[in-house]
């Protein structure tokens, strides 16, 4: 079916410029778009393939050699000067989220294994992508095998592959586009810096624009070709001017001014490292190429700036929405102001992302798509999420009176109804640090791929072999099925009988859920905004596996959860800041909800195994001993954070942990800090049972 073209796509402005830029200059680094589904990220993708400029390659070789310069490593080579060339189409490569490790990398090429007793390699995607494009949709579900592969390849430009009996190096360097939705999860952080540039779109909000979107796009789904034939002259006016800026770009200079503004803005944005520099510098290049300019000037540079370095910044999962652009204007505009030559920039519209004024000498030869970054119908991070308050940092203003935890005699007094005391407000939890990792040590049966606790998976490292048990489930184990072959003996003919497929070990995602002691006792002992700085802690940590996650909260007479299971971390974060204290402590009502909660959702997702995390100081002050709620937990995988403090210790939640056969961990020991942490300090749970 004919491509939608890329000229025909209304919009996305700063997307169609961002593909454009790394299509004149792909060291520049690729591109990760981000948005709500149904904005046409993969469209608009796919229909840049179309307009990339076409390679020289040397006939007959797998791996897409340059004839100009052929790889010395190349597997197919090597290539004696002047071997026959021609010329191909620049390969879009799509890498599917659940490819498996040989078809990314390669494998022993089965055929002429048994045809002809002879190892050989098979290409994979990597080499596929070779001088084109890698294209991953949903990046961010990718699994971390793959992620580790892709890291590999893009910072080395080389793919290196040892499997299968198989030891193979050879050229890989692709220009990588990823799209996601970000209700979805994030992507790794060191995937995320491979990217260049990062984009975030929207739906239009005009009427009239989604209108016209709804127009072309019934019109294109009656007639593909027809609906191409229109918009061929500015394909390709826009192909001719992509070959042009490209072969443009080693002319283009950068003076020296405008390097020391582009240090000056990183360092006034935070960025970590030297690599968003160097982006910025080769975007901005790529900019003045495709403006047809022959120097970069301070409007290229604030361009370059807003597509490259929004991500950059080290920050905290859960900040809100829009946090990265706003101190990126606040970067440029103080990075501006020490420039004593320039004159201040212009105030940006409203929204932010549109690009400075550009006088008569900046304006480009002819207007094209995303002439500067603006967000032509893509509304800013913040116009995506309602109610961007729903994260820690905003929850967190103030630092708290010790008056507003209350007592237990105040809070008892408000479950009976007792005075007419106003409720204290709750306490802010503190800034979130970075906790031990808390794992399930028995391996699950993978049901969901996550970065949590150990499991048997269809994907992963490869640890063994087995015998099929029932239908072979993905590829099989090439060098154990050959193996078997032969032990077999008879002939040379590979039997259903001697397939054997692969053990992979991969890590899973599971349901966290947070039981929390909201009681009197904890707030009379001014800890509950320790305990929420704790809690907070592990929530982002769970964001960061990719955990659904369950708070209950106990205290008076009764439990309750405030958060069903879900995958929405934000929400947790919201009624982890709104958490009252006072009252009684009836800690078996807690695990009672928790073994309910829990038993629902194994009949809803049994492969799901749960962790379950005690947060108290073990005492019980209503309700019936909460060690009798012991057998309703049997096999569920548990962890109690002890809140106990002061110089005498009664030891209570060492008691709950016991009757709970669960680990206990006191809760000043939950941090990783020091060289805990650069070892990624974890806490393997005992499971009982398969708890799934």
């Amino acid at each position: 079916m004919t491509p939608y073209p890329f000229s025909a796509v209304v919009g996305l402005d700063d997307l169609r410029l961002a593909l454009l830029l790394t299509a004149v200059s792909p060291a520049v680094g690729g591109v990760l778009v981000r948005g709500e589904k149904g904005t046409a990220k993969s469209t608009v993708v796919r229909a840049l393939a179309a307009l990339l400029p076409e390679v020289d390659v040397v006939r007959g070789c797998r791996f897409a050699c340059d004839p100009a310069a052929p790889d010395p490593q190349c597997p197919d080579g090597p290539h004696e000067a002047g071997a026959p060339h021609g010329h191909r189409p620049a390969t879009l490569v799509e890498l599917p989220v659940g490819a498996t490790e040989d078809r990314v990398v390669g494998t022993l090429d089965i055929q002429r294994a048994l045809s002809d007793g002879v190892k050989a390699y098979e290409p994979g995607l990597l080499a596929a992508a070779h001088r084109g494009a890698l294209y991953v949709d949903e990046v961010n579900l990718l699994p971390d095998h793959l992620v580790d592969l892709l890291l590999d390849a893009a910072a080395m430009g080389r793919a290196h592959v040892e499997r299968d009996g198989v030891s193979v190096k050879h050229a890989a360097r692709f220009l990588l586009v990823g799209t996601m939705n970000p209700e979805e999860g994030e992507p790794r952080p060191q995937l995320v810096d491979r990217f260049g540039l990062v984009v975030t779109v929207a739906a239009p909000r005009d009427a009239g624009q989604r209108a016209e979107v709804v127009r072309r796009r019934l019109t294109y789904e009656a007639g593909p070709d027809a609906f191409a034939a229109r918009f061929a002259a500015e394909e390709q006016a826009l192909a001719a001017r992509i070959l042009a800026a490209r072969r443009a770009v080693p002319s283009v200079l950068l003076p020296d001014a405008e390097l020391d503004r582009i240090a000056r803005v990183c360092l006034a944005y935070g960025v970590d490292g030297m690599r968003a520099d160097i982006v910025v510098a080769r975007c901005a290049v790529a900019l003045a190429a495709w403006h047809g300019r022959d120097r970069v000037t301070a409007g290229d540079v604030r361009d370059a700036a807003r597509l490259a370095l929004p991500h950059r910044r080290r920050k905290d999962p859960l900040d809100p929405p829009g946090t990265d652009e706003q101190r990126l204007e606040e970067a440029l505009d103080r990075a501006a102001a020490e420039d004593p030559d320039d004159d201040p920039p212009p105030p940006p519209p409203p929204g932010g992302g549109g690009p400075p004024d550009k006088g008569p000498g900046d304006a480009p030869p002819d207007k094209g798509p995303g002439d500067g970054p603006r967000n032509g119908g893509a509304a800013p991070d913040g116009d995506d999420t309602p109610g961007s308050s729903d994260a820690p940092r905003d929850t967190s203003q103030g630092s708290g009176s010790p008056k507003s935890e209350g007592t237990a005699d105040a809070g008892d007094a408000r479950d009976k109804g007792e005075g007419s005391r106003p409720a204290a407000a709750p306490a802010p939890p503190g800034q979130a640090y970075r906790p031990r990792a808390l794992r399930i040590a028995a391996r699950g049966e993978g049901g969901h791929a996550g970065r949590r606790s150990p499991a048997f998976a269809r994907r992963g490292r490869v640890v063994g072999s087995r015998v099929p048990r029932g239908k072979l489930r993905g590829a099989p184990h090439l060098p154990a099925t050959l193996r078997a072959a032969i032990h077999r003996g008879a002939d040379r003919l590979v039997l259903p009988s001697d397939l054997r497929e692969a053990v992979h070990v991969g890590r899973e995602a599971n349901l966290v859920l947070f039981v929390v002691d909201a009681s009197g006792s904890m707030a009379a002992r001014k800890r509950m905004t320790v305990v929420k700085t704790a809690v907070l802690s592990l929530l982002r940590d769970a964001y960061q596996r990719r955990d659904r996650i369950g708070m209950i909260t106990f205290r008076g007479s009764s439990a309750e959860q405030v958060l069903p299971p879900t995958s929405s971390h934000e929400v947790g974060v919201l009624r982890l800041a709104a958490l009252r204290t006072g009252g009684r402590t009836p800690l078996a009502a807690g695990l009672r909800t928790a073994a309910t909660t829990i038993a629902t959702e194994r009949r809803r997702d049994p492969r799901r195994r749960p962790l379950l995390v005690v947060v108290t100081d073990g005492r019980a002050t209503s309700g019936p001993d909460p060690v009798t709620l012991a057998p309703a937990l049997a096999g569920v995988a548990t962890v109690v954070v002890d809140c106990e403090s002061g110089p005498v210790r009664l030891g209570l939640a060492r008691r709950l942990a016991a009757a709970l056969d669960a680990d206990v961990m006191p809760l000043d020991a939950l941090a990783a800090t020091g060289a805990t942490a650069a070892a990624d300090a974890t806490t393997a749970i005992r499971a009982k049972g398969r708890a799934a």
